[in-house]
């Protein structure tokens, strides 16, 4: 039975020694009849929020409820935007539990009447990520639960067992969530401090100047786990569920998350295999029909609809995230002949040639150019003989037993040949001077770096 207000007017006492109750009201917070509520006036002017168990199932809630907000230190509240309730006092256990909060100003909208537009839609989202953002060492130093996305996947394939053993479940709907859990792309998101079970009424909201969160109820799953399971509840919030999506990825400094909203949608589904479940585990035939009829009519809804798609997100979706992408300078590109008929070693000796090419065109003109290129004929033995007689020569550079032809003797194949050979000797003397020049300059600059 409903404790009155009175009692638990009096229950403030016993959580709170010393304190004086001058007032105390009824408190409508949409608990579904877990919790009895009252807001009770002290003294010294607060008000603050008493609350004890309906029953043992929700013992257990309260109990978590508590834990997280001792969880919640200064110094982690200072890092939300809004306001946090604050543990005043605390007595008895168990279905017995009190537990005295401060009490926090603002109304709250159930998700059916969260209006669309940059308001309040987009407020809550901003809030949710905000408490997304908080350090998960918070949540481990405390031993509240952590799970990995492994983890959270098999929680969910363990969920859809109990379910299909129910017999009770359209087997369009297990095959379904099959081929989701099945789906590796639908669970690689980063794990972050969650809420567990927050909606749009879990937030106390303002509209002074603008729309605001001005504080967070309803602590009680506070857990590392995937962010998805807080975005749930705008299954019920249709109109309002992408300005909600555009306040929370504005506001994400989390890893891009491609598929949060297909997990949101996935856990909102199996909302009805947990009542469903819930109902066969304790016995109640009228839960289980409710159960039924609800997973029934979501069959007829969602026949022939994959929760992960087939195609990847479009670019209207990445580039909502692309903020979070750090700056990067463009990496170097190799744009070399990459082709089958590239080959490197004959490039280099192309390459290798051209060199040698262009040296030679570069090189200092000794005379040389008015030579003919010898034509090609098989290697002959080299007279020796020419060369012992160059010493032999008068100024002229003639040979002294060579007589002169008549002037008036006809030309002969030999006198070509002759001035060639001329040609050639001259060329090299211009060589051998050349060479005789270098080596004295040689010299000088060696003895010079010598000293």
């Amino acid at each position: 039975m409903a404790r009155s207000p009175l009692t638990l007017a009096a229950s403030v006492t016993a959580a709170l020694p010393g304190a004086g109750v001058v007032g105390v009201g009824l408190l409508t917070e949409n608990g579904a009849g877990r919790f009895d509520s009252a807001v009770a006036r002290l003294d010294d002017g607060r008000e603050v929020v008493v609350r004890t168990p309906a029953d043992d199932d929700s013992a257990g809630e309260l109990a978590a409820e508590s834990r997280a907000l001792h969880a919640l230190t200064p110094g982690v509240r200072a890092l939300l935007p809004f306001r946090v309730p604050e543990v005043l006092g605390e007595a008895g256990s168990g279905a017995a539990r009190v537990l005295v909060v401060d009490r926090l100003e603002g109304y709250r909208v159930d998700p059916a009447h969260l209006p669309q537009g940059s308001g309040f839609a987009t407020a809550i989202g901003s809030a949710l990520a905000a408490v997304h953002t908080l350090p998960p060492s918070i949540v481990r130093t405390d031993g509240l639960p952590v799970r990995t996305p492994d983890q959270v996947r098999d929680d969910v394939s363990r969920l859809l067992d109990r379910a299909e053993a129910t017999r009770r479940v359209p087997d369009v709907l297990i095959e379904r969530w099959r081929r989701a859990v099945d789906s590796d792309d639908l669970w690689r998101f980063e794990s972050a401090v969650v809420l567990g079970g927050a909606t749009s009424a879990s937030f106390l909201l303002s509209e002074d100047d603008t729309a605001t969160v001005t504080g967070l109820l309803d602590w009680g799953g506070l857990s590392v786990g995937d962010p998805a399971t807080d975005l749930r509840w705008l299954a019920s919030a249709p109109i309002a569920a992408d300005d909600v999506y555009a306040g929370y990825t504005a506001d994400a400094s989390r890893a891009p998350d491609a598929l949060l909203r297909e997990r949101a949608r996935m856990y909102a589904e199996l909302e009805f295999v947990r009542w469903l479940v819930h109902g066969h585990d304790n016995g109640r035939p009228e839960v289980v029909t409710d159960a039924v009829a609800l997973l029934e009519s979501l069959a007829d809804g969602v026949r022939g609809d994959e929760i992960v798609p087939e195609a990847r997100p479009d670019v209207d979706a990445a580039l909502s995230y692309a903020h979070l992408i750090p700056e990067s300078a463009p990496t170097s590109v190799d744009t070399s002949m990459q082709t089958d008929a590239y080959d490197p070693q004959m490039m280099s000796l192309f390459l290798a040639a051209e060199r040698d090419r262009q040296t030679a065109a570069s090189a200092p003109d000794f005379g040389l150019d008015g030579l003919r290129e010898p034509e090609e004929q098989s290697t002959a033995p080299i007279d020796m003989e020419g060369w012992s007689s160059l010493r032999e020569s008068d100024a002229t550079g003639r040979d002294p037993q060579e007589q002169p032809a008549p002037a008036d003797a006809p030309a002969r194949v030999d006198d070509t040949v002759s001035d060639d050979e001329d040609l050639r000797d001259e060329a090299q003397r211009a060589t051998r001077a050349a060479l005789r020049r270098w080596g004295a300059g040689g010299d000088d600059t060696r003895v010079g770096q010598g000293t």
